[in-house]
């Protein structure tokens, strides 16, 4: 026994060799990206937690000046006294500016998904197309139902049709390994297709007047986008200069500016001219990478500390019941779950796709509720609806219940609910 007892320290030592060894091998691609996601929707928590504390104090004075009344520009004039200058407040320089920035990744992911991911087959897209359809029309259909009679509310119709990808990948990352990973590509898929159809709802439904000239120079930057394409540019600098010079047409011609980072996104090469069978060298997925980190923990921050300071002094019953506040609410955590679930339980049982292997009902059903967190494109969206104060706490404090309510009933379900193993 003593002689064992004085090995100890040797195993001691063979134990750290080799934790110290497997700490240096490189993360697989996924599990750099759901560890990613977790990290950042954590500090998106955490700003959106110190908004609503901020609005909530002595602070929210100069929270809300700072945002809305201090105005910064950029511009130039020359010495024919030729002018031009774009000027606007805290909030839209973030939501038009570094939120162009997270389109610009989403159109990365949706371009990579559909070209070698999960959305690049009939057999991995028809599931999650199908469960995306419900999730979008559901909550879509609780909204109308509360504001039928209500035309100026009726212009929020979409807010609780988004799905927060940083947000459901954080949460689903931090149950680990409980979660197969077939049912994170399915929810990574869902969202990519939400995405898509947030961003035609606000390309269709929330441009401005339109100016022609302006689209007409946006549709240069996109033929000059497209020719440096066809002659395989694989340098990222010249598409980046043009694309800003895209977003600045953009958002003079009426169109959403963020609409232009994702159809810059659409142009840049997903291989490399002269790597072209080495796919680590794609200028796509390399730029893709570097803008998580970018977009994961500073832009969704900063957007979600900008957008979810909600003053609740004043605020009693009738402010939860209000129609717009309890349509965006019961819309993220009913319409999602009925949507998402119910319309992927027909597909599965219609023999129209199959479930995603490994994955049993109650972790389907987990995941339907997970779409129920809204949080960044719902508030983003809302931001687009209505401009007045009262308006926006109602949206604010309606996606916040919803995506709370629904992000612990997801959580607590995949983290104590029953795995394939234990059924």
């Amino acid at each position: 026994m003593p002689s064992d007892i004085s090995k100890i320290p040797e195993k001691v030592e063979e134990v750290v060799e080799v934790a110290a060894e497997v700490a240096k091998k490189p993360l697989s691609a996924a599990a750099q990206f759901f560890k990613m996601e977790a990290a950042g929707g954590i500090l998106l928590v955490i700003a959106a937690a110190a908004a609503l504390i901020i609005a909530n104090s002595p602070f929210y004075e100069f929270y809300d000046y700072i945002l809305n009344q201090v105005k910064f520009g950029i511009g130039f004039n020359d010495a024919g006294g030729t002018d031009f200058s774009i000027k606007k407040p805290l909030l839209l320089w973030i939501n038009d500016g570094l939120m162009a920035i997270f389109f610009f990744l989403v159109g990365l992911e949706i371009k990579r998904e559909i070209i070698s991911g999960e959305l690049s087959s009939r057999d991995k897209i028809i599931l999650p197309a199908i469960a995306a359809i419900g999730g979008i029309l559901a909550p879509a259909l609780i909204y109308y139902f509360f504001n039928a009679e209500n035309p100026e509310a009726l212009r929020g119709w979409a807010i609780p049709a988004a799905t927060d990808i940083a947000f459901a990948l954080g949460i689903l990352s931090l149950v680990g390994s409980r979660v197969p990973v077939s049912l994170k590509a399915f929810l990574l898929a869902v969202a990519v297709i939400d995405d898509i159809a947030a961003i035609l709802i606000i390309a269709i439904f929330f441009s401005g007047e339109i100016s022609f000239g302006a689209l007409y120079f946006a549709g240069a930057c996109i033929a000059v986008l497209a020719f440096m394409n066809w002659r395989h540019v694989s340098s990222i600098a010249p598409y980046i200069f043009v694309t800003i010079i895209l977003w600045i047409a953009v958002l003079e011609s009426g169109i959403h500016a963020t609409i232009a980072g994702v159809i810059a996104a659409l142009f840049i090469p997903i291989t490399h001219r002269e790597y072209k069978k080495d796919k680590s060298k794609s200028p796509l997925k390399g730029l893709e990478h570097d803008l998580h980190y970018l977009v994961a923990f500073a832009i969704l921050p900063i957007f979600g500390f900008a957008n979810a300071g909600v003053p609740f002094a004043g605020m009693g019953l009738d402010a939860l019941l209000n129609p717009v506040t309890l349509g965006i609410a019961l819309g993220l955590f009913v319409g999602k779950q009925v949507g998402v679930f119910g319309f992927m339980s027909l597909a599965v049982l219609l023999k129209i796709s199959p479930k995603p292997k490994g994955a049993n009902w109650v972790q389907l059903y987990a995941v339907s509720l997970l779409c129920g967190v809204g949080f960044t494109m719902s508030l983003f969206i809302g931001g687009l609806a209505f401009d007045g104060i009262e308006m926006q706490a109602s949206v604010r404090l309606g996606v916040l219940m919803g995506s709370i309510i629904s992000a612990v009933m997801a959580y607590s379900l995949l983290r104590y609910g029953p795995t394939n193993k234990q059924i």
